[in-house]
């Protein structure tokens, strides 16, 4: 990593440290301290809730973090922006623009939570290449139905 010039390293589904024994969390979080100090880089993670949880088990890395929460997506047009991105950069072979009312459907159907909204734009963009519409259309939005559980869902 010093070789190529790696400045950040980040590391997605922190929360998962809490999955190993003890030893194999001490093990985890004593090499992201090592690479922090040794390459002098900076580290970013990514995680549920409990990710805090897992870099508080070391009391010098949990000092170098400041914790931010994503809130769920609202009605706005922050949510339009993202969505029309996701959807500009879907491999579909026409463009897809979608009403005002699917993209309350979408908010609603993935109770704006981020990882929800890409999986439910990337199923719908399978379910397009699959009828051969290439493209999104308010009619799969609004028939669609979600394939996660909310209800275990975290923002």
């Amino acid at each position: 990593m010093k070789a190529i010039g790696v400045q950040v390293l980040v590391v997605d589904e922190v929360h998962n440290i809490l999955a190993g024994t003890y030893r194999e969390q001490r093990i985890v979080l004593n090499t992201l301290r090592f690479l922090s100090n040794r390459l002098q880089i900076s580290l970013v993670c990514f995680g549920v809730n409990e990710a805090r949880e897992a870099i508080g088990g070391d009391v010098q890395l949990a000092r170098r973090f400041e914790q931010f929460t994503l809130n769920r997506w609202a009605a706005n047009e922050d949510f339009e922006t993202l969505v029309t991105s996701i959807l500009r950069n879907t491999p579909l072979r026409r463009p897809s623009v979608l009403t005002p009312k699917s993209l309350r459907r979408i908010l609603q159907i993935t109770d704006g939570i981020t990882a929800n909204i890409f999986q439910t734009i990337n199923s719908l963009a399978i379910d397009a290449i699959t009828d051969g519409t290439e493209c999104i259309i308010d009619n799969a939005v609004e028939a669609w139905g979600p394939a996660f559980d909310t209800e275990a869902a975290f923002a």
